[in-house]
């Protein structure tokens, strides 16, 4: 059974094929955690927890017993005031303004397959024999408090999804000051912590450093997951690589403000902890309210940081995306907004259209400026109503238009802002975030909607919905360009004020929700001025995300690798834009903005009317080259063989499920006098199979997989700076 309870050592054991994950209730029913990794067999688990007396700053809560100290013991759920004295996962203010709780063992549950939780993103599981969930209830009768811990272990995947439930059973009402998702206590603190930083137009760059004594933490107080931090963090064992060694990955499914801590304290242990940010968080439950948290999702590998991503993408295309397009090939598409910006017209826009489906193209997206009187970034947010001066004919004509040159049509949007230069505004001024009688700063010239309140979330939802419903729509980026300031609502009481950000959260889920249950034929990709809110919680509506906004090849080197630590390949969005780049301004060749672009959801974001005959030819080339690898590119299995942050080139490599098809990427950053060979050592691949390389001659062009993977390819000679090539191999 994944799931195995010892009632004379009061020990959970989690477990499928490969990991194990152990929890004890220790004296009263105090939940500790005893071991997370391989799989390891019961017997004497109940003897990995030490104990022994420490010096008397550190308190003993058991008079008989002094080799227990909460400030000591590796804890599963820990709380502050009790003598632990490390930064706690819960905290709760109680009628008397106290803050001391002590939550115990009451009972459990052990069942077949994930429940789903109440309001919120997480994965999933589409049969019951996927995974084995455990109910922890702890209660502080005297408070009135109950904290249930719910653990799913997956059969298949080594993944513990872990989440928590307060509920209010007293009489009075309590208040939630902290309610993180949750936390493991490490032995030691010989690790390594890699998490994914960045800024806008240069997201989720790979960080490394070693832990130290003290707090090392990331997160956002932004009103989203933001640019800056990734709600993920990772353990390294010292040592451990991109393919060896042990690694303990945290992934919250949450896209808003969140905290990932990493606390090495005074015994050279280390707790992790991860949820919603408690910084400006409180939640009031009243009798009979309970809370959720968001779901953290814990993946443990024993073959490195590969090991680790290729699991998280597993279970994040399969079992956290959802929909018509999870296991859909992606189409190709072309994007106007950087061929246009805001000045087009419908002559214009087909114009483009039909240069893209001569080259075989498959998708036309109408990005910002259809709408209101939107002919800049200072208006008409909030007016979803077409722009007839641009578009005569409205949507449909265009749409139409697009179709009729055998391609889909697709529209932007961005319906969490209004513009106060809107007719929405100047009619409920009150609708966005605001706190009385305070300025409201803009960001972008735009305010955010407060989707804390139902009757805005329906609003814009149904106005979204009759534009969806107005033409032959099949893709939706839906955009959101700034951070939250002035975090309050005009439906909140003084005392829930502090709620507003994660019940902005929980609206937009909803309106989300709605709208992609009714348009399931629709194609949505998240966008946060690109990778702003790149997080398990939009994919779960939203099966891709628009990557950066920076479309520099070099740069999305560094910005994909990093993205592929957690995030699968299918959830890209890359695009090739003109040159000299629009963000950067350097210069690149086609072909090398082209394989970038090819690793992920692949398109182009620029006025095909202006190619040369020469770059329409490699166009085509390009835009058959990867239908013909497509499915391997978005479903594939993805394996980092360069890193980008550690010298002049990048490498990366997908491989199909069933190891008949590979496709390699090489790219070199700056071109060296008299440079070295370059061999790259492949990954993933059948030793004993033979592999052909895609449009060779046979005879001239096969590999064995040994010899890939142990003697490995050498790479052409690459003349000039910002090159790339690509090797597309097929199983004998």
């Amino acid at each position: 059974m994944p799931i195995h309870f010892d009632k004379e050592s009061r020990v959970f054991h989690l477990s499928n094929e490969r990991i194990s994950y152990v929890l004890q209730l220790v004296k009263t029913g105090v939940p500790a955690h005893v071991y997370w990794g391989r799989k390891v067999k019961d017997g004497q688990l109940a003897t990995l927890i030490p104990y022994q007396e420490r010096s008397s700053f550190s308190p003993n809560p058991f008079a008989e017993d002094r080799t227990v100290s909460f400030d000591a013991l590796p804890l599963e759920y820990p709380v502050y005031g009790t003598g632990d004295f490390r930064h706690p996962a819960y905290q709760v203010q109680l009628p008397n303004g106290s803050t001391i709780t002590e939550a115990v063992y009451r009972t459990h549950r052990i069942y077949a397959g994930k429940p789903q939780l109440e309001e919120l993103p997480a994965t999933y599981v589409e049969q019951d024999g996927e995974a084995t969930t455990l109910e922890l209830d702890l209660v502080d009768e005297q408070a009135g408090l109950s904290i249930t811990l719910i653990y799913t272990i997956f059969e298949q995947l080594d993944v513990i999804a872990r989440s928590v439930r307060f509920a209010n059973e007293g009489g009075g009402n309590l208040k939630l000051l902290t309610a993180l998702s949750a936390g493991v206590d490490f032995r030691t603190s010989d690790y390594e912590m890699v998490h994914l930083a960045g800024a806008w137009a240069n997201e989720r760059h790979m960080q490394r450093r070693q832990l130290a004594p003290g707090l090392q933490s990331i997160g956002s107080s932004r009103g989203s997951s933001s640019h800056n931090h990734n709600p993920f963090v990772a353990l390294l064992q010292n040592g451990a690589d991109e393919d060896h060694g042990d690694v303990y990955g945290f992934s919250l499914v949450y896209s808003g403000n969140f905290t990932a801590q990493v606390e090495v304290e005074q015994y050279g242990t280390t707790r992790v902890t991860m949820g919603i940010n408690p910084f400006d968080f409180s939640w009031l439950l009243e009798p009979g309210e309970s809370f959720q948290t968001p779901e953290a999702v814990l993946v443990y590998s024993a073959e490195g940081l590969g090991g680790m991503s290729r699991t998280y993408h597993r279970l994040y295309r399969t079992r956290l995306c959802r929909g018509e397009f999870r296991d859909k090939s992606r189409p190709i598409l072309v994007n106007n907004w950087e061929a246009t910006y805001f000045n087009f017209n419908a002559d214009k826009i087909e114009q483009i259209a039909k240069a893209g489906s001569e080259l075989g193209i498959e998708l036309f997206v109408l990005d910002d400026g259809w709408f209101g009187k939107r002919d800049k970034d200072n208006s008409s947010l909030g007016d979803w109503v077409v722009d007839r001066a641009k578009l005569p004919g409205g949507l449909d004509d265009l749409a139409q238009r697009v179709r009729n040159l055998d391609m889909q049509f697709g529209l932007w949007f961005e319906p969490e802002m209004v513009s106060p230069d809107s007719d929405l505004y100047r009619k409920n001024p009150d609708w966005c975030l605001h706190v009385p009688d305070r300025r409201r700063t803009e960001g972008r010239q735009q305010l955010i909607l407060d989707f804390s309140r139902p009757e805005v979330c329906e609003a814009i939802r149904t106005m979204v919905a009759d534009i969806l419903r107005s033409a032959p729509i099949t893709y939706v980026k839906w955009d959101m360009n700034r951070n939250m300031t002035e975090i309050g609502s005009a439906a909140l009481p003084a005392e829930r004020q502090r709620e507003t950000a994660h019940r902005y959260m929980l609206g937009l889920y909803s309106v989300l929700e709605q709208l992609t249950s009714e348009f399931p034929h629709i194609l949505f990709e998240s966008c946060s001025g690109g990778g702003g809110r790149f997080d398990p919680g939009m994919l779960y509506y939203m099966p891709q995300t628009w990557t950066s906004d920076n479309t520099d090849a070099i740069s999305r080197l560094h910005i994909q690798y990093g993205t592929s630590l957690v995030y699968p390949i299918s959830s890209m969005g890359a695009h090739v834009s003109a040159v000299p780049n629009h963000q950067v301004h350097r210069m690149t060749s086609l072909e090398m903005r082209g394989l970038v672009a090819m690793s992920g959801n692949f398109g182009y974001e620029l006025d095909l009317t202006k190619f040369t005959e020469e770059e329409r030819t490699l166009v085509k080339q390009q835009v058959e080259q990867y239908k013909a690898f497509r499915p391997l590119a978005q479903f594939g299995d993805f394996y980092r063989l360069r890193s980008p942050f550690e010298g002049n080139e990048a490498a990366w490599m997908f491989v199909s499920e069933d190891k008949s098809e590979a496709a390699v990427f090489y790219f070199r950053v700056l071109a060296q006098p008299n440079a070295p060979f370059a061999w790259l050592r492949l990954k993933g691949l059948l030793p004993e199979a033979d592999y052909a390389l895609a449009g060779e001659e046979a005879e001239a062009a096969v590999y064995g997989g040994d010899h890939l993977m142990y003697a490995g390819l050498q790479v052409p000679r690459l003349t000039g700076d910002y090159q790339g090539h690509m090797w597309h191999f097929k199983r004998k």
